[in-house]
């Protein structure tokens, strides 16, 4: 017997600031700041007993090393949860996030619970390479051309899809300046406030000089990507770095970055039974797979079957948080879906605010869902391309 789908809600989000590779928050353990995320969400919604909560789904790129033995249950156990409440790690790259947060609605839809959390961590201070600590790819590879782009780095595809799409050295930097100074803005008018959790950082150092550690704590609680002084000049003097003759450099690129963000999501009966005010109704999910060497344009193809799965056309969306991996690759699938550059990250992208990979998905859906409410918009999209050649999406809409 078929079960009738019902509708999974949000009802409370949140991340913590996004630190740079090395930075804020580069001494921070992946399993603390999850730990974090997962204690601050369900603070937010504290009519919901914790012990009720059916499971913890979290993405991550990089699932090893600081963030390997299944984060996700390490972390919710850090975080005090109950012993009873179990706890998954799933990787589907950039797009981990946000795949939890699918993975958690479903479920609820699905009838088979009634409250879940979804997040993502991820520290990209920790992880001694991009590709993780030991690279083994597979011989086959290497072995036949058609198999070759498999092992193509993301930057390399970056000026695949620059050379195929068009997109110019000028047009990238015009890019990534208006990101920073969209998030600039953003920061100083205090949009991220209500989406953001500082965390108290200690950070210990050894003084090489009198053999002591010395202590230092702050609280990291703004974004620490943006740029104030981010100018064409500048980005125009930064040579290429993945092509001796590309267009893809250092500066109109994502940012390499520390971070984490969770997501507690219910069932209409929850929503009745704790007289709970839901965010956003989780609207729909879609991934499309594409040829590995232009991976950034994924997005292309996942945005119209997610619409198409919801029923609804795309200049119903208000809000696209379109993860800006590269400048090259979010250009190229502006103008390809004909996307109103306007409704496109508002408050900057992951080249400024930064990309901390399986997180990032978790990250711009606390953006979005908050940014909506902010302004009393009604459908927003995370989407994002994802290595090896994929895009996802996820669709929301907005309950006032």
């Amino acid at each position: 017997m078929s079960k009738q789908i019902q509708d999974a809600y949000i009802v409370a989000a949140t991340r913590l600031p996004v630190g740079r590779r090395k930075g804020m928050l580069g001494h921070v353990r992946p399993d603390d700041m999850l730990a974090h995320a997962i204690a601050s969400v369900l603070a937010q919604a504290p009519e919901i007993d914790p012990v009720l909560v059916e499971d913890v789904i979290v993405g991550c790129a990089m699932p090893e090393a600081e963030q390997g033995m299944n984060v996700a249950r390490i972390g919710l156990l850090l975080a005090g949860m109950p012993n009873t409440v179990p706890g998954v790690t799933v990787n589907r790259f950039c797009a981990s996030g946000v795949q939890a947060v699918a993975m958690a609605a479903d479920r609820i839809r699905l009838g088979e619970a009634e409250v879940m959390v979804a997040a993502g961590t991820e520290t990209m201070s920790l992880m001694n390479q991009m590709m993780g600590n030991k690279v083994a790819l597979n011989p086959a590879i290497f072995a036949k051309d058609e198999n070759y782009s498999i092992a193509f780095g993301m930057g390399l595809t970056a000026e695949k899809v620059a050379a195929q799409w068009q997109v110019s050295r000028e047009d990238q930097d015009a890019f990534a300046v208006a990101s920073h100074r969209k998030a600039c803005a953003a920061i100083a008018a205090g949009h991220f406030k209500a989406e953001i959790s500082p965390y108290a950082v200690t950070a210990r150092q050894p003084n090489l000089h009198t053999g002591e550690v010395q202590i230092k704590e702050y609280l990291a609680e703004n974004d620490e990507g943006p740029r104030s002084d981010s100018s064409i000049e500048r980005l125009a003097r930064l040579r290429p770095v993945f092509a001796a003759h590309g267009s893809v450099t250092a500066g109109n690129s994502s940012q390499m970055s520390d971070g984490a963000a969770a997501v507690l999501i219910v069932s209409e009966k929850i929503l009745k039974e704790f007289n709970l005010q839901p965010m956003a109704r989780f609207a729909g999910f879609a991934v499309a797979g594409v040829a590995p060497e232009i991976m950034g344009i994924g997005p292309v193809d996942a945005i119209p079957r997610v619409l198409k799965q919801a029923g609804i056309r795309q200049d119903a969306v208000d809000w696209f948080e379109l993860n800006e991996a590269f400048a090259a690759q979010a250009l190229a699938v502006i103008r390809t879906l004909d996307l109103d550059p306007a409704k496109v990250n508002p408050l900057g992208g992951a080249i400024a605010l930064g990309h901390p990979l399986g997180a990032t998905g978790a990250v711009r859906t606390a953006t979005l869902l908050h940014g909506l409410r902010r302004t009393r918009q009604r459908y927003g999209m995370v989407t994002m391309c994802i290595g090896t050649g994929m895009g996802a999406a996820g669709l929301f809409e907005s309950i006032q």
